[in-house]
């Protein structure tokens, strides 16, 4: 049960200030205590002026402070720019791995703890192929990559084998043993949390599944992979071609299993727009973010769509 909610204020050059203030005034206040907004005190109240909303907050000090207020608790991460949308990057970057820590520190000494994460700029990590994803996993010490991007609305959920890689890499980096892991970790998730067994498609790598030529990947390591998680009773079907499967097969199933990040995020985010969460599996705790990025070209202009940050709020309050 999730008794503690951590919301990262995430990128501070972004819109998620504005997505903490609009979704803030549509949850309810059972909801709100429950929150505590990893930030900087300072800069999120001068964005919230900025932005010319009105919003009642207080710095606190640890999330065990026994404060019964409906105001938004922050706890406070040093940043100290004069700036307020134009934050540097090298300030931004520690502000970022700070809040990271923090919140993963909380997460694994604290029960009844969740994370959310506002958008980042995976850039500010300082790391090649690294997102948020990868980045606790690696402070969880996690070795054999069990973590999974799950990107889930209630009707259909969508998973890369491969997450933030360079199209050129990704057939070096499929293998037989990171598809059973990781899908064995969805069917793991849907049975703990919706005592479910999914069904689960997976795609293939190639157009038209490389015909299924002897050298393919679908032969040599896709199929070989089915064949095995079929032995282990998960049912699971596939490949499918990729080109057409998102034109009505997609509805025939629960989760679909892609081999790139674009293959699945892309007809996902077609299909569903922002109503969609970013679970992260695999670790101690539960991780989650909205489904989009950090839009610094609408800062300020009052077009942020809270619906996939309300979706995090909502689901996390729901386990």
């Amino acid at each position: 049960m999730i008794k503690k909610i951590i919301l990262l204020s995430g990128d501070p050059n972004s819109i998620n200030s504005e997505l903490i203030f609009k979704s803030w005034k549509k949850i309810n206040n059972t909801l709100k205590k429950k929150i505590y907004l990893i930030s900087n005190y300072n800069l999120i109240n001068k964005q919230f002026r900025k932005l010319n909303y009105k919003i009642k907050t207080i710095k606190v000090k640890s999330i065990d402070d026994k404060i019964k207020t409906n105001k938004l608790k922050i706890l406070n991460i040093d940043l100290n720019s004069k700036k307020i949308f134009d934050i540097p990057k090298k300030l931004a970057s520690k502000f970022i791995k700070e809040s990271l820590d923090l919140a993963h520190e909380l997460a694994t000494t604290k029960k009844g703890c969740g994370i959310i994460n506002c958008s980042i700029d995976k850039k500010l990590l300082n790391k090649k192929n690294i997102g948020v994803t990868e980045y606790l996993s690696l402070k969880c010490g996690i070795k054999d990559r069990s973590e999974t991007m799950l990107i889930y609305n209630k009707d259909l959920a969508v998973s890369p084998i491969t997450m933030h890689d360079d199209l050129r890499n990704i057939s070096k980096k499929i293998t037989k043993k990171k598809i059973i892991i990781k899908v064995n970790v969805i069917n793991k998730w849907y049975k703990k949390n919706y005592n479910l067994k999914p069904k689960i498609g997976i795609l293939g790598l190639n157009p038209h599944n490389a015909e299924l030529r002897k050298n393919s990947e679908e032969k040599k390591i896709i199929i070989p992979a089915i064949a095995d998680l079929k032995k282990m009773t998960i049912n699971i079907s596939g490949p499918y071609v990729a080109d057409t499967f998102f034109i009505k097969d997609f509805k025939k199933f629960d989760v679909i299993i892609g081999m790139y990040h674009d293959q699945v995020l892309t007809p996902f985010k077609t299909l569903y727009k922002f109503n969609a969460i970013n679970i992260t599996l695999g670790l101690p705790y539960i991780r989650i973010s909205p489904d989009h990025g950090v839009a610094k070209d609408i800062i300020g202009k009052n077009k942020a769509d809270t619906t996939s940050l309300i979706n995090c709020l909502q689901f996390m309050n729901s386990l």
